[in-house]
């Protein structure tokens, strides 16, 4: 899949088949993150991957906005050093790397918290000097999310030029 037809056409997915997740996918899921870009090339995140279904359902219990977790077979969670300035950006940037990579394989995933996740560290045994910044569920989509279906402000609304009022055309 073409990089701009991904970043087009994925879309948040919360329902996932009972389908296990092949481990070279896995791989480069983790590849995509490992490779992102990051601010003095410091690289501040660990990503945690987690299969084990008993171990899913209690990330998944501890991830108030996601109960979905639970039916997903592959669950990232992405720790970062809080001592770090850019940490959270470089994270971020790393997720959606991870989230590209998963679409193009036919996976769905979504961000799930933003920080409230200290259940998570000490489930996963995760150290102090670092905070969970998100867990993030991947599958093969249960229903037909299709694809590009988004609604998005045109360009000329929050693009522009030079100079913030001067549309870009």
């Amino acid at each position: 899949m073409e990089v701009l037809e991904a970043i087009r056409t994925v879309l948040a997915v919360r329902s996932y088949q009972d389908k296990p997740v092949p481990d070279d996918v896995v791989r480069r899921i983790l590849e995509a993150g490992r490779m992102s870009g990051s601010a003095s090339n410091r690289q501040p995140w660990h990503f945690i991957v987690v299969q084990d279904r008993d171990t899913v359902r209690k990330v998944a219990a501890m991830a108030r906005t996601g109960p979905y977790v639970a039916q997903a077979p592959l669950v990232i969670v992405v720790a970062i050093d809080k001592s770090i300035r850019f940490a959270v950006s470089d994270a971020s940037r790393a997720i959606q790397c991870m989230f590209l990579a998963a679409w193009a394989d036919g996976l769905g995933s979504n961000w799930v918290g933003f920080g409230g996740l200290d259940g998570v560290s000490e489930l996963l045994g995760i150290p102090s000097e670092l905070d969970v910044l998100a867990v993030l569920p991947f599958g093969y989509p249960a229903v037909s999310v299709g694809r590009g279906r988004k609604r998005r402000k045109p360009l000329s609304e929050i693009a522009h030029s030079e100079r913030y009022g001067r549309p870009f055309v």
